[in-house]
């Protein structure tokens, strides 16, 4: 991982899903995430990533999930799990401080910031691809929630399309210890070009910089 370079006029942070039902003490899904996100630094790691890029010219671009709204999926023929379970606990609700981005997750003039996705994939149905293209970007950084399922399903359709895909190990957070390992040791090895950590990352983001 010494070896990482990133030009950050191509380089990319898709943080995806840094909401308080999330990321904070009292948010809904936070109890279920807080062993492995204590575990990983995460809070921490998040916002060395996202200053080291804004630091170093690196763009940051928030994909953020559908926030819920009364009637969403009710009238669906196959919601998938996930999206029942969000009809069940209203995860990301509109309008409710659950679905705002975490308070030292903003953003600011420079980012971007994404449709928001109906399913795992940052990129499906929404103007992430096409914003990524118009911006220049060929490598996108995956960092935010959850690591087994959007971190996964975004960093693949990423690699679907030609995009160059870095993975960060405590940048991200699961459910269970047990969805960490499959993430970056079973299923990120066959699609991420990168897995590393935010120490390493950081160092490769001013190392281009510099």
């Amino acid at each position: 991982m010494s070896q990482m370079f990133f030009d950050p006029r191509h380089t990319a942070v898709l943080l995806v899903d840094p909401y308080n039902d999330f990321l904070s003490e009292g948010g809904k899904i936070w109890p279920r995430l807080e062993f492995t996100a204590k575990e990983a630094g995460l809070l921490q790691h998040l916002r060395s990533v996202i200053t080291s890029a804004r630091e170093t010219g690196v763009r940051v671009v928030f994909v953020p999930h559908r926030r819920w709204e009364p009637g969403d999926y009710d009238t669906w023929d196959h919601p998938n799990p996930t999206q029942r379970a969000i009809m069940e606990r209203h995860s990301f609700a509109r309008g409710t401080w659950g679905g705002e981005f975490h308070a030292d997750f903003q953003p600011q003039p420079g980012d971007l910031v994404a449709q928001e996705h109906w399913g795992q994939s940052g990129f499906a149905n929404t103007d992430l691809d096409f914003q990524l293209k118009q911006h220049g970007i060929t490598h996108v950084v995956v960092v935010g929630l959850l690591a087994n399922t959007c971190i996964e399903s975004t960093g693949r359709f990423a690699m679907e399309l030609g995009y160059h895909v870095t993975l960060v190990r405590d940048a991200t957070a699961a459910l269970l210890p047990e969805m960490m390992h499959a993430a970056h040791e079973l299923n990120g090895p066959t699609y991420a070009h990168a897995i590393t950590t935010t120490d390493e990352l950081t160092a490769a983001f001013k190392g281009a910089h510099a």
